[in-house]
């Protein structure tokens, strides 16, 4: 791996950026926007900061650091975005916190990882658009999951009260978000089909059973149409499906089990889908039968979702959609 002649660090936030130079220990403060990157310009002019041979590192926020990549790509500057857990846990004991100080850390965790740290590739704005709207239905999908439950609750506790102004709100809420919804799920779809590889995934995920709209399209924004990871099991670690074993020495032998650090929104749609398939695929129904005796339903499930994640990526790396009862049609 590279190593660069500069490390700068970036701590991110709403309106200003922190920058912080490792090699010769300076930082700035800069507005998040253009005026704010000129000065960062200037500043590695002041202090001879060769921006070809540097490294920027910036953690995940979950969008405040959009213009500054923006920049970066337009500059062709290479940088890295880290998760916070990451850093955090390789600082070791550390005491205070500020953004100054943050950014110290983050120069510095990108000096020490240079060997592991690869740059990252270009946005993908289509990816990123996929990822908002797939985000808000969520958010959504939820809501109208509230209102209706208030709905039935209230319904059936005062039945007199019909039609008081509660009860006619939340009808027309729940009718507003169904036509929300149905927008949406076009509009994804209208999305997906713009670019032929996503259509093609797409196309490919859905004859999977269990495998619907929302969990293919999921499946694509996360891994970036397959780019982002490169074996299923990787992917199914970062969804929260593979167990990982607890013991130590002879006296601790702690069951496998999940790690809870994981994608939650992507594992809880996945939830869906290995029901689903549990329902209608005679292979997986028959899976979770034959286990169901000496195993609990939820590690059953975990089975079966972790063999989705298999097929998924399966289907994709063949260009082949999903065949039923594969040995009869081979």
């Amino acid at each position: 791996m590279k190593k660069w002649k500069y490390t700068i660090g970036i701590d991110v936030s709403k309106d200003t950026l922190d920058l912080h130079c490792s090699e010769i220990n300076e930082h700035i403060q800069i507005v998040n926007g253009s005026q704010g990157f000129k000065n960062f310009m200037k500043w590695c002019k002041i202090h001879q900061i060769e921006l070809a041979e540097s490294f920027l590192v910036m953690e995940f926020t979950g969008g405040y650091e959009y213009k500054f990549i923006q920049f970066c790509e337009t500059k062709k500057l290479p940088y890295a975005r880290i998760s916070g857990l990451a850093i955090k846990r390789s600082m070791g004991i550390t005491r205070g916190k500020s953004d100054q100080v943050d950014a110290a850390r983050i120069a510095q965790y990108g000096e020490e990882k240079h060997k592991v740290i690869q740059p990252a590739k270009p946005l993908n704005m289509g990816i990123i658009h996929l990822k908002e709207l797939l985000a808000f239905r969520k958010r959504i999908v939820r809501e109208q999951s509230g209102y209706k439950t208030t709905l039935n609750e209230r319904m059936h506790m005062y039945p007199e009260l019909k039609k008081d102004i509660i009860c006619k709100t939340l009808e027309t809420k729940i009718k507003e978000n169904e036509k929300v919804i149905s927008k949406l799920d076009a509009t994804l779809l209208e999305l997906a089909s713009k670019d032929e590889t996503i259509k093609a995934n797409y196309t490919l995920l859905t004859s999977i059973r269990g495998i619907g709209m929302v969990n293919a399209l999921m499946t694509i924004a996360y891994t970036e149409n397959f780019i982002s990871f490169s074996n299923p099991r990787s992917y199914a670690v970062y969804v929260g499906v593979v167990p990982f074993e607890h013991s130590s020495g002879t006296s601790i032998k702690g069951r496998k089990k999940v790690s809870s650090i994981s994608n939650k929104e992507l594992k809880q749609e996945l939830n869906q889908a290995a029901r689903s398939a549990i329902q209608w695929d005679p292979e997986m129904r028959s899976y979770a039968e034959r286990k169901m005796p000496a195993k609990c339903y939820n590690i059953v499930l975990n089975n079966v979702k972790f063999k989705l994640i298999l097929r998924m990526f399966a289907v994709v790396k063949r260009q082949e959609k999903y065949v039923d009862n594969y040995k009869k049609a081979a």
